[in-house]
């Protein structure tokens, strides 16, 4: 198997050219790391003429190596831009895909150029402007009505990474010992967080909505739908990362979105924004979504997957309780 490896250029050179991606006569005049990810190997390919990315997953988080993942999981990514590519509004929202190398797990993909994505959000100075969140709701109107079945099946399932996910989402933060001391995030968080882990009928609700996740759905639906999913590039918003993509309700993605405006203090305006833009507002289940928006908001307050959010403790439980009472009520 190919090691994608930045300290190679040669060697990865040929490989390139043994793909097609790199053209006769081309070379490698620098690489670089895009941005700061989590799940894989990205290296930005820089040719003099040109740019783009490659992308490879390997059996284990590439920035936790210590955590297994589904080794083959940007080949799912790479079937999802050529889903997508059959629908121009949303395509133009992505990077289009260059190429796919199913024997090494890489995906070649359209470097977006200069962008930098919404993670300063999690400073709570930032706030989304309207228009952004506009262009972020319009991307899943047209991924959730371009991409729906009316019979549900085995198109982009996903389901090891969703199982994955589903550990770090629905039961890793509401273990009474996951063997992750919160103290170590932040003094006072651990304490904070017991009441939820003894919580019956909390944990309780989060097995339903867990239970729902896993489920087969009807809509396709990016499955990260979060702020370092989104870059602000020279050419508008743009939605990278879409890995844990598969078919299953639009509560997940669209709660995913308004857990991540709660967490960052976005302006109450921005609530109502989703409710009028969101074009399928009406036909949702609240509760569902009322319940992935609360799910989602506690694992990344008292689950493994942190957030660099500059947040005291006692807006935190603040937040925890509002996140109880959407979840339980």
């Amino acid at each position: 198997m190919f090691i994608l490896n930045a300290n190679e250029p040669k060697k990865l050179a040929n490989y390139l050219q043994n793909q097609g991606w790199l053209g006769f006569g081309e070379t490698i005049v620098s690489l670089s790391k895009p941005g700061e990810g989590n799940m894989n190997y990205v290296l930005r390919v820089d040719t003099g003429n040109r740019t783009f990315i490659v992308k490879q997953s390997r059996g284990y988080v590439e920035k936790y190596p210590q955590v297994p993942a589904p080794a083959a999981r940007v080949l799912t990514e790479g079937a999802f831009y050529q889903k997508i590519s059959e629908e121009k509004m949303v395509q133009n929202y992505m990077p289009k895909l260059i190429g796919l190398d199913a024997e090494n797990n890489v995906i070649a993909l359209e470097d977006l150029g200069k962008a930098n994505d919404f993670t300063v959000l999690y400073d709570l100075k930032h706030q989304l402007k309207a228009e952004e969140l506009f262009a972020l709701l319009n991307y899943l109107n047209g991924l959730h009505h371009k991409f729906q079945k009316s019979v549900i099946d085995d198109e982009l399932v996903n389901l090891e990474l969703r199982k994955l996910n589903h550990e770090h989402i629905f039961l890793y933060p509401f273990m009474e010992d996951n063997g992750f001391d919160l103290n170590t995030i932040q003094e006072g968080l651990q304490e904070l967080a017991v009441p939820y882990k003894n919580d019956a009928e909390l944990k309780q609700k989060i097995e339903i909505l867990g239970a729902l996740y896993l489920a087969k759905g009807n809509y396709l639906l990016h499955g990260d739908f979060y702020p370092g999913s989104w870059l602000k590039s020279e050419n508008g918003i743009k939605i990278i990362d879409p890995e844990f993509c598969f078919y299953g309700s639009r509560e997940f993605d669209l709660g995913v979105l308004m857990a991540h405006l709660y967490l960052t203090q976005q302006d109450d305006t921005l609530f109502a924004l989703v409710q009028k833009r969101y074009l399928y507002y009406r036909e949702l289940d609240l509760t569902v979504l009322n319940g992935f928006i609360g799910a989602e908001i506690m694992r990344r307050l008292i689950g493994l997957a942190q957030l660099p959010l500059q947040m005291d403790l006692k807006t935190k439980g603040k937040l925890l309780r509002f996140a109880h009472a959407l979840i339980t009520e």
